[in-house]
């Protein structure tokens, strides 16, 4: 049985860009563990606003969970995103990036670090399995950022 719940849906009205709230989480934890995290970095981090939707990894509990949160930043190697819900660390999800640049808008992942910021918020820290190219100047064909 699992305990993991799906978002619910946006309120009427609402967009679907960060929040101007979401948007001051993200750079207070920044200020707060920028010196701890950056040591374990291996690629620099790029700051990126952008959804992004969260499965599970693995193609048979595909459906047991969705969740929309947003990126916080970006590597080649990872990135970092706030989410509603807690996800397990250790475990492998597949990320959709609404990010017109990337060439893969969707990648997998190990979730290597959650923690609460707040009842309903928690920051993630994951790492891709494959290296993504991080060049904004590339857009696939028809692709619109999310923030444009």
């Amino acid at each position: 049985m699992s305990t993991r719940q799906e978002q619910r849906p946006p309120a009427p009205g609402r967009a679907q860009g960060p929040s101007p709230e979401e948007v001051a989480l993200l750079e207070e934890i920044e200020r707060q563990g920028e010196g701890k995290i950056s040591l374990e970095r291996t690629h620099e981090r790029v700051a990126v606003r952008a959804k992004v939707i969260l499965r599970p990894g693995n193609a048979s509990q595909a459906r047991e969970l969705k969740l929309q949160g947003v990126t916080g930043d970006l590597s080649q190697g990872g990135c970092r995103a706030l989410f509603p819900a807690p996800v397990q660390v250790g475990d492998i999800y597949r990320l959709e990036f609404d990010i017109s640049w990337l060439e893969s808008p969707i990648i997998f992942a190990r979730c290597l670090r959650c923690r609460m910021v707040r009842e309903d918020v928690f920051e993630t820290g994951f790492e891709f399995f494959n290296a993504i190219s991080l060049d904004p100047t590339r857009r696939r064909a028809g692709a619109k950022d999310l923030l444009d």
